[in-house]
């Protein structure tokens, strides 16, 4: 089992993921088009795109679940080409759609994926995890049992118990109703606050509005666009394609996305 504790050691110019030129392609389309951007410790990074944008192939190759054509990841240090298994396990993920096995219950579930994850996890620390995420009476409870946000906020757990030096979210809100969303939005907070790089995929601009640090743009398979939120307001709020779909009398990030990446809905 590869221990993850002291990759930040190996960070170079203090960024934990390092995506330099990425090309993917599935056979002769191009998904993903010479996409490079840097992530660093203690930052919430939005990937914004519509639906066959890039992101999932984007997220994939830095996940190692499929190959690049060419360019680079560097995961926490490790060129993720070279030292693939020493990037995966500096990797956390939680996916839109959680997959624990629904006839487990909350706490055979996290010991499980300690022991997969080589994480120790005797019982006082079980009761603080779960104290953590605010399920401290729900350790007797089948996964299958728990509601929608519940179910989230053990499979965030669950992705950072080896204290991984990267988190993928991908869209790990979808679906909840707005109390279970801000709490997840004060779990990712508390991992920027413990120096975790953290990737968000979201389809809410109020969302990345509200959680991101910075956020990329990406529309057929190209960045089109990375700055803060309120950056990228200020710099596109006098387009007149952004002004055209405003519809709150004030600019918001969503007007600049549906601006940068036109209204037709892909599917």
């Amino acid at each position: 089992m590869i221990h993850t504790q002291s990759t930040m050691d190996h960070q170079e110019n203090n960024f934990v993921l390092e995506v330099k030129g990425l090309n993917v392609f599935y056979g002769t389309f191009q998904a993903v088009k010479d996409v490079s951007f840097e992530v660093k410790p203690g930052e919430i990074f939005g990937l914004l795109g519509p639906n066959g944008a890039g992101k999932t192939s984007t997220l994939s190759s830095i996940e190692g679940l499929i190959k690049a054509q060419s360019g680079s990841i560097t995961v926490a240090g490790y060129n993720a080409a070279e030292k693939p298994r020493y990037a995966r396990a500096s990797i956390g993920v939680q996916l839109q759609f959680t997959s624990f096995q629904p006839e487990l219950t909350v706490s055979e579930i996290v010991r499980l994926y300690a022991g997969i994850y080589g994480v120790a996890m005797p019982q006082e620390k079980l009761i603080d995890l779960l104290q953590a995420i605010k399920l401290e009476d729900a350790g007797s409870k089948k996964f299958g049992q728990l509601s929608g946000g519940q179910q989230q906020r053990v499979s965030l757990a669950i992705a950072t118990l080896h204290n991984p030096s990267l988190v993928l979210l991908d869209e790990p809100t979808s679906g909840l109703d707005p109390q279970s969303r801000r709490q997840l939005w004060e779990r990712m907070e508390a991992m920027r606050e413990n120096g975790h790089a953290v990737i968000l995929t979201t389809h809410s601009m109020e969302e990345a509005e509200a959680v991101c640090d910075r956020v990329a743009i990406i529309d057929h398979g190209k960045l089109i666009a990375i700055d803060t939120p309120q950056n990228l307001i200020d710099r596109h709020c006098n387009q007149p394609e952004v002004i055209k779909v405003s519809r709150r009398g004030k600019i918001t990030l969503e007007d600049v996305f549906i601006g940068l990446t036109g209204s037709t809905i892909r599917l």
